[in-house]
C-alpha cells in the first residue's frame, strides 16, 4: 500500500449549526486541520471554487441537496473529481454504508460519535485507505521533512 498523502484541508458539510460549530472547532483547534464548514451542498459547491480540500466530510441527511447528491455534484468539478470522502452521518446501517462505498466513500463515521475521538477516526480512515501509488508520489513528503 502506498503512503497516504498529507491530510490538511477538509471541506465539511453539515446542516445542523450546533454540530457544524462543534466539529469545526474540534478539527481546527484540536486537530489543526484547515477546515471550511458549509451549511448546505449548494454552499459547498460555491466553496470549492476557491478552496481545494484534501478530504470531503459530508453529512447525508440535509434539506435540499443531501450528502450523496452533494458528492455527485462535487464529482462533476475538476477540483473535487477524486477527492476522498468520509460520510459523518446517523444513516449508517449496513446497506447505507455499502451504498456510500459505491459512491467512492473511503469511510463512514456514525452519529452520534465521540468528539474526543473524531480527529483520530478521520486519520485512521485516511491512513487505512488504499492509496494509488501515483497519487501518493505526486503529493510528495509532508512539509517540513525536506532534506
Amino acid at each position: 500500500m502506498a503512503t497516504p498523502p498529507r491530510l490538511n484541508a477538509i471541506l465539511y458539510v453539515e446542516d445542523d449549526s450546533e454540530l457544524r460549530t462543534l466539529v469545526n472547532m474540534l478539527l481546527v483547534n484540536l486537530e489543526k486541520f484547515s477546515v471550511r464548514a458549509c451549511a448546505s451542498g449548494a454552499e459547498a459547491l460555491q466553496e470549492v471554487k476557491t478552496f481545494t480540500p484534501d478530504l470531503l466530510l459530508l453529512d447525508v441527511a440535509m434539506p435540499g441537496m443531501d450528502g450523496t447528491e452533494t458528492l455527485i455534484a462535487l464529482r462533476e468539478r475538476a477540483a473535487t473529481l477524486s477527492t476522498p470522502v468520509i460520510f459523518l452521518t446517523s444513516n449508517a446501517l449496513d446497506h447505507e454504508v455499502a451504498y456510500y462505498s459505491t459512491l467512492g466513500a473511503i469511510g463512514v463515521i456514525a452519529k452520534p460519535f465521540d468528539p474526543a475521538q473524531l480527529g483520530e477516526e478521520i486519520r485512521r480512515i485516511w491512513h487505512n485507505h488504499e492509496w494509488p501509488a501515483m497519487q501518493a508520489q505526486q503529493d510528495g513528503p509532508p512539509a517540513g521533512n525536506a532534506p
